[in-house]
């Protein structure tokens, strides 16, 4: 399977660049997976597509401030990108200047562009401008004062309230991009769902490198997907596991949740290590794991999932998400889900309709 077969054609015009307000007020496209057909909703709508039992799991990671500005020891000014913590004072980041070499020290700028007394030492080189970089302090001391909330490169406006990159459920915080699936909820939606007898549990993924990670390869299952620190609690995955078995459905909010969910899963049947083959696995009949659905089990640490074409799921019944751009990871994920030909024709469709796209564009609705 090609890259190329993920690819569609998308007017700039229909890049969103701003949120909706109420959040609730955007369009959801709801389609049913089995037979293609399709139905132009508002999010808020949403209460009347999930039944009482249902349970609804959502990523509640925070967006870390983690677009930083910083000073050569010769004046140059750098631009950084935390995308994953390795430890309290260390990170690995994206760094944007020239001569971003291994040892130079870097000076931390504040918002006013003034050394800000933290320094950063870069440790290691990774690919292309991937850096290590050592900090003075621990970050969470003092990012949320000179960091920057990282938009999408594709968002050219400027976001007056950084909490509307949020979630409002989010809370412990280590992501470089919002799970933007939720961004759609407001507490009246959730508390309306609740009154219908619909569950909401939480899960985190820490969203990292392979949201500014392009699809460089010809073929799919050649791409290498960046590994994202994840967690479900004992008690969500027990609450998840006896909402399945009470007839509810498994909903995912997002792609990251998708992940979580279907890697804790894979866990449970007991397969452990890389997940990175699973989905040529399924495809090639190897895989023993014949169960149309598995349990979730808990787990903390590393998932390096790649869901595409050919993965058979496990956990997940349903799934809201944000349109994604073409040629991504993201799309093959739910073109897994709900086939690719029919989630290209959705595409087709939503860009006729004029639907907006990606972080702060409309949802969709995959059962």
């Amino acid at each position: 399977m090609k890259v190329s077969d993920f690819d569609y054609g998308l007017p700039d015009s229909l890049i969103a660049q701003h949120p909706v307000e109420p959040r609730d007020a955007s369009r959801l496209l709801a389609l049913d997976r089995a037979t293609g057909a399709l139905a132009h909703r508002r999010f808020r709508d949403l209460v009347e597509y999930l039944r009482p039992g249902d349970v609804l799991v959502a990523n509640d990671t925070r967006v870390l401030p983690a677009r930083l500005f910083a000073r050569k020891p010769t004046g140059g000014r750098v631009e950084l990108l935390l995308l994953e913590r390795r430890d309290a004072h260390t990170w690995t980041a994206l760094a944007g200047g020239r001569r971003v070499e291994e040892g130079l020290a870097l000076t931390l700028l504040d918002h006013a562009g003034r050394p800000a007394g933290i320094t950063a030492v870069v440790a290691g080189l990774g690919a292309e401008s991937l850096r290590v970089l050592r900090f003075s302090a621990p970050v969470e001391a003092w990012i949320e004062a000179l960091g920057y909330t990282p938009l999408p490169p594709y968002i050219h406006e400027t976001l007056n309230d950084p909490e509307r990159y949020q979630t409002i459920y989010a809370r412990p915080a280590g992501s470089a991009a919002a799970p933007t699936a939720g961004l759609h909820f407001t507490p009246d939606l959730l508390l309306a769902l609740r009154e219908r007898g619909v569950l909401f549990e939480t899960c985190t993924l820490h969203v990292g490198l392979d949201t500014f990670k392009p699809v460089a390869v010809e073929e799919v299952t050649a791409h290498v997907i960046h590994s994202e620190w994840a967690r479900l609690t004992s008690d969500a995955a027990r609450r998840i596991n006896e909402a399945h078995l009470a007839g509810g459905r498994i909903v995912a909010v997002g792609t990251t949740t998708a992940r979580v969910l279907e890697t804790a899963a894979l866990r449970s049947a007991g397969i452990t290590g890389s997940l990175q083959t699973i989905s040529a696995r399924d495809a090639a009949g190897e895989t023993t794991n014949v169960c149309p659905w598995q349990p979730v089990a808990a787990f903390e640490g590393s998932t390096d999932l790649f869901i595409h074409p050919g993965y058979r799921f496990r956990a997940v019944a349903a799934l809201i998400t944000n349109f994604h751009l073409p040629r991504s990871s993201l799309l093959m994920l739910v073109s897994a889900f709900a086939g690719r030909e029919r989630m290209l024709a959705a595409y087709r469709a939503a860009v006729a309709e004029g639907y907006r796209f990606y972080s702060f564009g409309d949802a969709m609705l995959i059962e």
